[in-house]
């Protein structure tokens, strides 16, 4: 829907109001039917300021899995789900969706930017004897620190798995 100017999506309703119908209304619009029916639904629940909106809004991954736990845990439409959260589309909504499933039932927040380059130690040419203990101590540290971490994320993920494999099947007996 971002095609279309707030004037356009005004004149839109107000077309339909006056008795077009959906299916003429894409066409003379440049949308396809499912668009135009999800942006009346949409001014039809929240009016005319949800389309006051100047840049992207962005949902916290509290949100976003609050909205994504009304799909898959009570069951709700997308479709409805995403026009009572007033979101822009209801294929945003699948995409969390999607998303959160190749996930392992995890939201992953998108990083935006420039990717970092990892850090790399170098070593020392005059290095001692002391500081390159010292070094690999604080190496072997981290790399303890991040395989407990992989672990308690790995454990996280399956119970999680088990939750909804549980839920699942008691939903298909």
């Amino acid at each position: 829907m971002s095609k279309l100017s707030y004037e356009d999506k005004v004149n839109l309703y107000n077309d339909k109001i006056k008795g077009m119908s959906i299916k003429s209304l894409g066409p003379k619009y440049g949308i396809k039917y499912h668009s135009v029916q999800y942006l009346i639904r949409l001014i039809d629940k929240h009016g005319f300021n949800i389309l006051r909106t100047t840049k992207n809004k962005s949902y916290s991954s509290f949100e976003k899995e609050r909205i994504i736990n009304r799909v898959l845990l009570n069951n709700e439409s997308v479709m409805s789900v995403s026009i009572e959260e007033g979101l822009s589309s209801d294929g945003m909504l699948c995409n969390w969706v999607k998303k959160y499933k190749e996930n392992g039932y995890n939201i992953v927040e998108r990083k935006r930017g420039r990717p970092t380059m990892p850090k790399v130690t170098k070593k020392k040419v005059n290095e001692t004897d002391r500081e390159k203990i010292k070094r690999l101590e604080a190496e072997n540290l981290y790399l303890k620190a991040e395989l407990e971490y992989s672990k308690k994320l790995r454990a996280v993920v399956q119970a999680r798995k088990k939750i909804n494999n549980r839920r699942k099947s008691k939903c298909c007996k």
